[in-house]
């Protein structure tokens, strides 16, 4: 079995999540009761935002790149970064990782393509909602991505710092957000909705919402980690 190496911390909520899920998924698949041995990262958040908020997108990359190197030296194959927005880096990081790197835009792409999604919403923090990262990406797929308008937009992210890093899932806030799947439906005519914030699929839980699948990128991330470690 490969070892897997993750970049938790960014925030630590959601890589409880990843924790929980990679054990439930490799249980699953391997069915004869064994465990997976994988090593965690936790680095920290505050570090990490202050880079986005200076726009120090080198610092940023930097910043990871000694974190997945620890990974390398503790024995990590590979490894991933548990969170969507230290991705506007990620082809800095992984033309020089130490190990290769699974992206959770990537993975999600390729999930997107298989259920023949075409136009998608992006919900996620300022910083990646404002990035091209993730167009990039699905570009490749002639898949359309679309962001709320500003108001919503900055409603989503200061939800999820205020409420979803801390811990907080409040049914008002998921009755928020669910409002702008639905404006978004009715304007933009999207066919689903990428959580492209590993804290969303704690409040949205559920894999749709009035016919509208969610792209649960914690999810999709997981199914190509426990993959790759058992391949």
């Amino acid at each position: 079995m490969k070892t897997l190496g993750i970049i938790g911390g960014l925030g630590p909520e959601s890589t409880v999540d990843y924790y929980q899920k990679i054990i439930a998924l490799y249980r699953e698949r391997t069915g004869d009761g064994s465990y997976p041995e994988f090593i965690i990262n936790s680095v920290n958040l505050r570090k990490g935002l202050d880079f986005m908020d200076a726009n120090n997108l080198s610092g940023m990359a930097d910043y990871l790149l000694k974190g997945i190197s620890k990974l390398a030296r503790a024995g990590a194959d590979f490894g991933l970064i548990s969170a969507n927005t230290p991705h506007i880096v990620f082809d800095e990081v992984a033309s020089v990782s130490p190990i290769p790197l699974i992206s959770i835009v990537e993975a999600t792409c390729a999930a997107a393509k298989t259920r023949n999604l075409r136009r998608l919403a992006l919900f996620g923090t300022r910083y990646t909602m404002q990035a091209n990262f993730y167009p990039k990406v699905f570009s490749r797929e002639q898949i359309e991505l679309l962001v709320p308008e500003r108001e919503d937009q900055d409603y989503l992210h200061e939800k999820y710092f205020s409420e979803l890093v801390p811990g907080k899932f409040l049914p008002e806030t998921r009755a928020g957000l669910l409002a702008i799947v639905d404006r978004m439906k009715a304007k933009n005519d999207i066919d689903g909705v990428i959580l492209a914030g590993t804290e969303l699929r704690l409040l949205l839980r559920g894999p749709e919402h009035d016919g509208i699948p969610f792209l649960d990128t914690t999810k999709i991330h997981v199914e190509a980690a426990v993959t790759e470690m058992l391949s």
